[in-house]
Parts: structure tokens; C-alpha cells; sequence
């Protein structure tokens, strides 16, 4: 025996009342419709809780003329064809055929722009079933094994930023195609992209880079949550986000699911973004990252987002403004903050070695290991240092012709004086920019 159809039980139950009695008496059943029209119902599958009295009418109706039978749920005679008119179907089908990337999203945009009749009538789950029907929507990934997971969302905007690499589109680089990587920085409660750029590596300095521009354009975050990789485990950026405030939190190895907002906003990327690019947007990396960072602000930024109860990320960042951590004093040495430390020891000669080329140091110096302070962007030596912080002068490049020349000094027992460093009151801002401005020059020139 065939067993009935959840719904069939369910609409038996609630006419029960009025089908137990044979005969009603006169205004019973209206009076009785009218009763069951008040009382939530569990209907299955369906979020409703409440029936109107013309539904459960006609279902007392069906009952006594074709008794349980017709309290089955019927299918359509229109059941798997599309509502969607034909021009309308050949632009959808056709902007996915053109582009196999694009998602709905992008394909409504795109019909709407172009100004298609009935393409403001379209849902989402409409253009999904036709692209099914015809065997292009996106194919669904493997089930993965089932492991307990808990949502969380920051409860305010800068507490929280998630910070990964994806493999991005090539452009050309000194000549040659390279591949292009997408650094991000995102934060949680709101959505909103601290910053992101295509780099042409993931290193460290890359992350550091992106990172450099996100704090100057969204404060400083509590905390940062971020992948395992060599990158991102780089001491030089572990020394940052101390020097910063920011606690560092490694996501779990092979557990995307630690990083769903910011894997969810990388499929957003690849779905309204990369799939759009044509060569003209791939000319070198500058001129992808500035239509990057248009669509971000443009397009992103300003658009609701599911997850956010009817605001755009750019909205709730503006709600919580009060919670987001300035850079306060660090504004002013946030340079210095993102200075490389490489640990050396100085040679007999008062020499150091880095970056394959010698630089001289105070002579008094020599057999100490101590820390060269540079910049790694400019590939300039800032300063020296002590193993524990303490300024001991500045480091030159070796001038070997010059040295030919020079007197040389015994080395005294008594302290020298340290030329000025960038913790000295007479080395100030306009020092550094002379400094950072010229060495390169001058050393390209020797």
C-alpha cells in the first residue's frame, strides 16, 4: 500500500473538524472556517503559519466530492516549463554562453541595463531553473565530510579582519604574462574591504603592503585572522601587528571553513569581477588594481548584502564608526612600524653584508651582532640597531675607493657618540624623506 503524501495528512487533519459531522447546521461551517483561520498551522514545508478560509473551503469541498484522493497535492501542467518570455530566455542564455563564468547576479545586471522588457519581473531561482533546464548553471562541488561548525559574526566593525590570498588573472609583467594574486583584508562585522589589491607575489612583503594601505584607510583592527601560509607566518609581520596593538590568530590547517566570509567574498570576486575582465582591464597590474578598487567602492561597497539585514558593508561601517580603532600616534611612524630587522653580525673590517653588497658601520662596532633597520620596499638601510632596541648609528654603503685614502682610527675603550638614528631628536621627517629620496640615487650612481 502506497503510503500518502505529508501534505494530504496535513489538509485531512485540518478540515477533521467539519468532515467528522454529517451534516452541518445552517452558518456552522462558516462560523467553523472562520475559527480554523485563526489557528496557526505547522504546514510542511512551507515558513507560513496561517490558512485563509477560501483555502481550507476548498479543500472541505474536494474532500466530500472525491473523498482523501483529492487532498493530494497535484503537479502543474506547467511543472519544468519556464515563465520567462522567449526574448528574455535567449539574452539569459546568451550572456551565460558568452561568459560561462558569470553568475545570476551579474546576468540580471546585465539584462537590466540593457533595458530587456520583463527583465525587472526576473528572480534569481527563475534564471537558476532555466540555466538548469539547459545544462549550463555551475555544477556543485562534492560533499565534504560532516563536521560540527558554529556561525559567529564580531559584534563590532574593526574588531575582527580576516586577511587571505587568491590566484587572480595574468597580466604583463617586465614582458612577460605572470600570474596576479588577490591580497585581502575584510572586516567581519560588516563585510566591508579594508583594502585588497593584486600583487604580483604572496609574500610577506606583499601582505605587509596591503596591509600598510588598510590601516591607513580603515584604522587599526583588534585582531586579525589569517592563513597558515609562509607569508602570513613571517616574523617580520608578527613584529607589525605587535608593535600595532593587533593580536595574530592562524586559522586551523586545511579548515577553509575558519575563513567562509573571506572564501565567500573571493567567489564574489571571481563571479562579478575576473569573469568580466577583458584585455583591456589586464594591461599591467596598475591598471587592473585600479578597476579593482572602482568596483569595490562602486559596486561592492554600496550594494546590500545577505548577511547584514538590508544594509551594504560600506553602511555598517559607517554605523560602528565609534568602535574602530584610529591609528592614533602610530599614524605619524607608521613607516617605521613596517621596517625590516635583519639580524648581522659586523665583520672584522666593520662591515655588514646584506642584499648581496657590503655597507660600513661605526668601526667600533666590529664582531657585534646587531640589527640592520630597513626599508624593504626602497631596499634602504635606516638605521642600526642594538639586539635590544638601542640606536647605534647608521650604516653606508662600502665606498672602497674612498676608504683608499682615509685615516684611519684606533678603536677607543671610551663610548662614542652614535650618529643620528630615527629615534634621535635631531633626525627628523625631513632627514628621513633626504635620506630615503637620495640613497638610492646615489647608489645606483657608484
Amino acid at each position: 500500500m502506497m503510503s500518502m503524501h505529508p501534505m494530504t495528512l496535513f489538509r485531512l487533519a485540518v478540515i477533521g473538524p467539519l468532515i467528522s459531522c454529517d451534516r452541518l447546521p445552517r452558518g456552522e461551517l462558516k462560523r467553523q472556517l472562520a475559527e480554523l483561520a485563526t489557528k496557526p498551522q505547522d504546514i510542511p514545508g512551507n515558513h507560513r503559519c496561517y490558512l485563509s478560509e477560501k483555502t481550507i473551503e476548498s479543500w472541505y469541498y474536494a474532500y466530500k466530492r472525491d473523498g482523501v484522493e483529492a487532498l493530494a497535492p497535484k503537479r502543474r501542467v506547467d511543472h519544468g516549463q519556464s515563465k520567462i518570455s522567449g526574448e528574455v530566455q535567449i539574452a539569459i542564455l546568451k550572456a551565460k554562453r558568452d561568459n560561462p563564468k558569470r553568475s545570476i547576479n551579474v546576468i540580471h545586471k546585465l539584462l537590466l541595463n540593457a533595458g530587456i522588457e520583463g527583465a525587472t519581473l526576473l528572480s534569481r531561482s527563475s534564471i537558476h531553473r532555466l540555466l538548469q533546464q539547459q545544462g549550463i548553471s555551475r555544477m556543485k562541488g562534492s560533499e565534504s565530510a560532516v563536521e560540527e561548525f558554529r556561525s559567529f559574526e564580531a559584534q563590532h566593525c574593526g574588531d575582527i579582519w580576516y586577511s587571505d590570498a587568491m590566484h587572480g588573472p595574468k597580466v604583463t609583467l617586465n614582458g612577460r604574462l605572470r600570474k596576479t594574486y588577490l591580497i585581502s583584508f575584510m572586516d567581519d562585522a560588516s563585510r566591508l574591504i579594508a583594502h585588497g589589491a593584486f600583487c604580483p607575489g604572496e609574500t610577506a612583503l606583499d601582505v605587509e603592503g596591503v596591509l600598510k594601505q588598510a590601516l591607513l584607510k580603515r584604522g587599526r583592527p583588534r585582531k586579525i585572522v589569517i592563513d597558515n601560509g609562509a607569508a602570513y607566518r613571517a616574523k617580520s609581520l608578527q613584529g607589525i601587528c605587535a608593535r600595532l596593538g593587533i593580536a595574530v590568530v592562524y586559522c586551523r590547517p586545511y579548515r577553509p571553513e575558519g575563513k567562509g566570509k573571506i572564501e565567500r567574498w573571493h567567489r564574489v570576486v571571481r563571479a562579478q569581477f575576473v569573469s568580466e575582465l577583458t584585455s583591456k582591464h589586464q594591461q599591467d597590474i596598475k591598471t587592473l588594481n585600479a578597476y579593482l578598487w572602482a568596483w569595490i567602492e562602486k559596486d561592492y561597497h554600496p550594494r546590500e548584502h545577505s548577511m547584514l539585514a538590508g544594509l551594504s558593508p560600506l553602511q555598517r561601517w559607517q554605523q560602528q564608526l565609534e568602535h574602530v580603532r584610529s591609528l592614533g600616534p602610530h599614524a605619524a611612524t607608521l613607516d617605521e612600524v613596517f621596517y625590516h630587522r635583519e639580524q648581522r653580525k659586523v665583520r672584522r673590517d666593520g662591515t655588514v653584508s646584506l642584499w648581496g653588497q657590503f655597507f660600513e658601520v661605526p668601526f667600533e662596532l666590529s664582531g657585534r651582532t646587531l640589527l640592520m633597520v630597513t626599508d624593504p620596499h626602497t631596499k634602504h638601510v635606516v638605521a642600526i640597531e642594538s639586539l635590544d632596541g638601542k640606536p647605534l648609528g647608521k650604516a653606508t654603503p662600502l665606498d672602497r675607493v674612498a676608504n683608499n685614502s682615509r685615516q684611519r682610527h684606533q678603536a677607543s675603550n671610551t663610548e662614542t657618540t652614535p650618529a643620528p638614528s630615527i629615534h634621535d631628536p635631531e633626525f627628523n621627517a625631513l632627514d628621513q624623506a633626504y635620506e630615503n629620496y637620495h640613497a638610492p640615487l646615489s647608489n645606483d650612481e657608484e
